[in-house]
């Protein structure tokens, strides 16, 4: 029996090799040699190849003797096609002619780095964040970055998420897409929440720590991100994602394109559905998206419309888990809590946050004439929702309702009752960005700037209490406004000076009017106004020190002002607090071969009248920011990618830093006398969320075609979740590691077949990533109010892509 089969297959091996032809090659740019990566190769009009990798090799398998048409199309170059006889495998080289069309990298070329850019920076291309991309929200796909710590509400990823970087918080973070201001306006913040799925419709994103360059909207202190929406593929596609996960995770995604239809028109289009239980107890969350993008590609001109929506609900778990119940039940939820009449312990199920945010991008970027180009774009941002919350025994005084007479009696009043409040934030943000680029030989120069403008309405309504007569329907119990307008304007310049050296000069000038109108939730006015003008100069050099390394040197200021929670939780008995000025210091160093790619970064941050918590209050107890004269930041980056082989790579990166305020006095409410404070002076100490340490490593392996494996690892060191560097009030060190497989397969009746298995928290290491305390003085000794937000255990996401 075995004899036969041995012969059988014997006579069979000439037809199979028949069978097994292969195409492989490189494609290339015809005037400088330059790889081309992302090419797409189109055989017999079937795409077979999605695109050429890093150094622009493909290799097309599996084909059959005869005769073959072979099409490459790459935006900004001409087609290439070819027929050819294919007896034998084949290797070729291809090379693509540059053509005289603008590319989507225009649109946002005046706020990014370049390679000569003195800034330390990082970019993530569109193959890069498919790798990652797990329907998580954005702050998951920067997490291997250096100086990069992430965390999630519920514990998982999906719903509340946020990230730091060099210590420093996202409303200080600026970040735009496509040039275009993201940051809320007031609370300068992004809540990816509302943006579900996006990351199916990025193309790149650029990370730049520091001050970086000048950008347009919230101040840069500490970092800026540009994300750049995907460019059109040069053929149509069908993308059909479906992926499910631990804690009833659940993805689906839709996407589709025409491609460059007659090369100048394209539309693209993604829908998106996320829903998940979440690692806390009732941490759901139920988000759906989409996004559409039509443009015109011309020889000179690209006009391009963005829309793009997010609606969002999700059960609050803002709270954390207090640190008494943290070591038994790493996953409770206090939020929503209420006993009813028989003494049962319940929580109320719509105690959920509510929102919609639609966005809405209408570019043009146009070739002028010789060497001069230019871009303009209009947008506006739509968003209105609101928070539910049950409350129990709420004094009705404090939402203006009258107590109730129970009826019959004259001297029986009912002053408090339960009662389901929500929260709401209606808000249109809208304005325009521009931009100039000069570029020739020696120079190039850029100018642009945005106006923008904020119009947000607060406002609270009880829609049902148990005793309120007196109250109408939806009774609105306060009402407050915000009107922001934020002008700007930047030049910058790079010049090369000689065959090594590059200068870098950037000036800008932004101006703002803040005015707050009103009352708040507790019936305090914030009537209020305020102006600024700052002006943010950026200067540096870029220097090669040989073909393999280069050095750079940098020196930057930023102001920020302070945002709307800043003003309203102010105390009213003391002075406002005022803008935020970074002193902002670089010296890095890179180097790159065929195999290792390796950089260092040291900087100081020098803050004046950094806004930081004092544990102080104000006249109705809220939590209050103040400025500090006198703080820093100062660290080592670094960071390498090393290529073992055509199958094996590894990166790894580390962030050393020391973070100071210079003089500091902590505040503790006194229980015993309310409407007092002691005072706690500590002198130097630790700024909190600001760990010494950050690490990560990660390894992948190309086990075969189309089958990869990568392992990470991320450590962070420990972290004071205030400013007074106590251990009693600290998130402790962990390492946490992920395990990413995927494998592509390319079979003839579909363009590819996508398998990914996550494994996250491989080691199920328990930790937590945040936190908030406060602290109190009562009976002789201390006491503190606090929440931590762990972080799920082992879990999984297993996903099943079809491209079409």
């Amino acid at each position: 029996m075995k004899l036969r089969i041995s012969l059988a297959l014997l006579a069979l091996l000439p037809l199979l090799a028949m069978a097994q032809l292969t195409i492989k090659g490189r494609v290339i740019d015809s005037q400088t040699g330059a790889s081309l990566q992302g090419a797409h190769l189109n055989l017999n009009n079937r795409l077979v190849k999605v695109t050429t990798n890093d150094k622009g090799m493909f290799e097309i398998n599996g084909l059959k003797a005869g005769n073959y048409k072979l099409k490459v199309t790459f935006i900004g170059y001409h087609n290439w096609e070819a027929l050819f006889d294919i007896k034998e495998n084949k290797t070729m080289l291809i090379s693509m002619e540059q053509a005289p069309i603008l590319t989507d990298e225009t649109i946002i070329s005046s706020t990014r780095a370049n390679e000569k850019t003195p800034v330390a920076y990082q970019n993530l291309t569109a193959k890069d964040i498919s790798k990652q991309d797990q329907g998580r929200d954005i702050p998951f796909l920067l997490e291997q970055m250096p100086a990069t710590v992430v965390s999630s509400d519920a514990g998982t990823g999906v719903g509340y998420t946020g990230f730091r970087i060099r210590g420093t918080d996202m409303n200080r973070i600026n970040i735009t897409v496509n040039g275009i201001p993201l940051n809320d306006p007031e609370s300068h913040s992004v809540f990816w929440v509302n943006m579900p799925d996006f990351a199916s419709s990025v193309g790149s994103l650029q990370v730049q720590r520091g001050v970086g360059t000048s950008t347009n909207g919230a101040a840069a202190f500490g970092a800026s991100i540009n994300l750049q929406t995907a460019t059109p593929a040069p053929e149509a596609y069908g993308i059909i994602t479906n992926a499910a996960g631990s804690f009833n995770t659940w993805r689906h995604t839709i996407s589709a394109g025409t491609g460059l239809i007659g090369g100048k028109w394209a539309l693209d289009a993604r829908l998106s559905k996320i829903s998940s239980d979440g690692y806390i107890d009732r941490a759901t969350s139920d988000l759906k998206s989409f996004y559409v993008s039509g443009g015109y590609y011309g020889k000179g001109t690209i006009v391009k419309m963005n829309i793009f929506s997010g609606n969002e609900v999700t059960y609050q778990a803002w709270d954390g888990i207090p640190s008494d119940i943290l070591k038994t039940n790493r996953t409770y939820n206090g939020i929503g809590m209420y006993t009813d009449y028989q003494g049962n312990t319940k929580f109320y199920e719509n105690e959920t946050d509510n929102y919609q945010q639609d966005h809405y991008q209408l570019m043009l970027s146009q070739r002028l004439a010789g060497h001069l180009s230019g871009s303009f774009a209009i947008h506006y941002t739509r968003g209105s929702g609101y928070y539910e919350q049950f409350k129990d025994d709420e004094n009705l005084e404090d939402y203006l309702i009258e107590p109730v007479i129970v009826p019959g009696s004259d001297s029986l009043v009912i002053s408090e009752s339960d009662l389901i409040r929500r929260k709401y934030l209606d808000n249109d943000f809208y304005g325009f960005t521009w931009s100039l680029n000069y570029e020739k030989e020696k120079l190039n120069l850029i100018m642009g700037g945005s106006g923008n403008r904020y119009e947000g309405l607060h406002f609270g309504e009880v829609i049902w209490a148990e005793f309120a007569q007196t109250a109408g329907y939806n009774h609105r119990w306060y009402e407050g406004t915000g009107d922001k307008r934020d002008l700007n304007l930047y030049a910058k310049a790079q010049y090369q000076a000689n065959r090594k050296l590059n200068l870098y000069a950037d000036m800008q000038l932004r101006g703002l009017k803040y005015e707050l109108g009103g009352k708040d939730d507790d019936q305090r006015d914030i009537t209020q106004s305020h102006d600024f003008l700052f002006f943010n100069p950026k200067t540096g050099l870029f220097y090669e020190l040989h073909n393999k390394g280069n050095i750079y040197v940098s020196f930057a200021i930023a102001n920020r002002e302070p945002n709307r929670d800043n003003y309203t939780d102010a105390d009213p008995d003391k002075p406002a607090p005022v803008a935020e000025t970074l002193f902002d210091y670089e010296l890095g160093y890179n180097y790159i071969n065929n195999s290792i790619k390796a950089s260092a970064n040291f900087y100081y941050m020098s803050y004046r009248d950094q806004l930081v918590l004092t544990g102080a209050i104000n006249d109705v107890g809220a939590a209050i920011m103040t400025n500090v004269p006198e703080s820093y930041r100062t660290g080592l980056e670094m960071s390498s990618t090393l290529k073992l082989n055509e199958k094996l790579q590894g990166s790894a990166n580390l962030t050393l830093s020391s973070n100071k305020i210079k003089n500091f006095t902590e505040f503790i409410d006194d229980w015993d006398n309310w409407g007092s404070q002691l005072e706690n002076p500590i002198g130097k100490t630790d700024l909190a969320f600001s760990p010494g340490v950050i690490a990560g490593a990660e390894i992948s392996w190309s086990v075969v075609k189309g089958l990869e494996a990568a392992i990470n690892g991320k450590y962070v060191s420990r972290q004071y979740i205030d400013n007074t560097a106590s251990t009693d009030r600290s998130l402790d060190p962990y390492f946490v590691s992920n395990l990413r497989v995927s494998w592509v397969i390319e079979p003839d009746f579909i363009r590819g077949i996508e398998v990914n298995l996550n494994i996250n928290n491989l080691f199920n290491t328990e930790y937590e990533t945040n936190a908030w305390v406060y602290r109190y003085y009562s009976e002789n000794s201390y006491g503190k109010l606090d929440g931590y937000f762990p972080q799920a255990g082992i879990n999984l996401m297993a996903g099943l892509t079809l491209k079409l």
